[in-house]
């Protein structure tokens, strides 16, 4: 029996789409909007050529902390499995770092940030 998705990764970039979740995953997500405060998107040109293939592009963005609680990223929240997170991390480039955060909705999730 497989294990029921039960991880929260909070997403505000190519996770969300259809074609890199169905490599990753081999499913398509259901989310939940919620939103990451006190940080800011900034483009990050990605070098590795399967994520690039994957996402179909070669900028995407990543989340840096900000002085301004103001800021605020929005996104979705996904349920995963372990073995789902483990294909996350091997999906982001070594730009990204997982941070567990608390986010707009106070629910905690893992997501993934500036090294």
């Amino acid at each position: 029996m497989k294990a029921a998705p039960s991880i929260s990764l909070f997403s505000y970039g190519t996770l969300r789409q259809r074609d890199v979740q169905l490599a990753n995953y081999g499913r398509l997500l259901e989310g939940e909007p919620d939103a990451l405060l006190a940080h800011r998107l900034i483009p990050l040109e990605i070098k590795n050529p399967e994520v690039v293939r994957v996402s179909g592009k070669a900028v995407h963005t990543i989340a840096v902390a900000s002085s301004d609680p103001g800021d605020r990223v929005p996104g979705f929240v996904f349920l995963l499995t372990e073995p789902e997170l483990a294909a996350t991390d091997a999906y982001e480039t070594e730009a990204y770092a997982r941070i567990e955060a608390t986010l707009e909705s106070g629910r905690t999730a893992w997501v993934y940030v500036l090294a």
